[in-house]
């Protein structure tokens, strides 16, 4: 069961306006690496709003065990709003380390959108943003080879701009990255070892560099 925790003071909360306004009116409450918080296909009506930690959302096929990872979230995101209508949830959410909650359930969220109609608006633009992204990985799985879709994948994770190259902070495993782009570990490990014996991928501690544009083909 998760553990509930005190509320937090404003400023170590990282979200601002309105919507810490709503989080202030959640339950929080804390939980540890792994824990299920949203099963796909199952009924809901609870937001959760990231105060820290990192969780993933994803869906696995029943009849191979193969997953595919849509995102993953962190301190100042929230899930959950696509169930918001009574329908049945579109993927499952699990914890990726220990991570703290603002729960929200959707009677306090209908009177908090009575009192400020303005939210309503930005809610519908998250979930319109959640519809744009499904869109855009659904098209990039169906038109894109493997590499394609590992390489579009790697230039999204190589946020930080280093010198003349481009940073991965964090790497993902070859088993994240394939949940991610929809094949198996040992393709994935197989491309990864092409590029970094080529010279394309430099591991880097916990991350890699990117000292150039990736190549277009594989």
């Amino acid at each position: 069961m998760p553990r509930r925790v005190d509320p937090l003071p404003e400023p170590a909360a990282p979200f601002s306006g309105d919507l810490l306004a709503l989080v202030s009116r959640g339950d929080q409450r804390r939980y540890k690496k792994g824990t299920l918080l949203i099963q796909e296909g199952d009924t809901g009506d609870t937001l959760f709003a990231i105060v820290s930690g990192r969780l993933r959302a994803y869906s696995v096929n029943p009849a191979n065990g193969r997953e595919i990872t849509y995102g993953t979230y962190g301190a100042g995101e929230y899930l959950g709003e696509m169930s918001l209508d009574g329908g049945p949830r579109s993927a499952s959410v699990i914890t990726l380390e220990t991570t703290v909650c603002s729960v929200i359930g959707r009677s306090a969220l209908q009177a908090f959108i009575a009192e400020r109609p303005a939210f309503a608006f930005e809610l519908l633009a998250k979930v319109i943003r959640r519809a744009r992204a499904a869109t855009l990985t659904a098209q990039q799985l169906a038109l894109n080879d493997v590499y394609g879709r590992l390489k579009l994948l790697l230039d999204a994770l190589a946020t930080r701009p280093l010198g003349d190259a481009r940073a991965i902070d964090d790497r993902p495993t070859h088993q994240e990255i394939a949940n991610r782009i929809g094949c198996t570990r040992e393709m994935v490990s197989r491309v990864m070892k092409d590029l970094v014996r080529g010279g394309h991928v430099v591991v880097d501690g916990n991350g890699w560099l990117l000292p150039g544009p990736l190549p277009m083909r594989w």
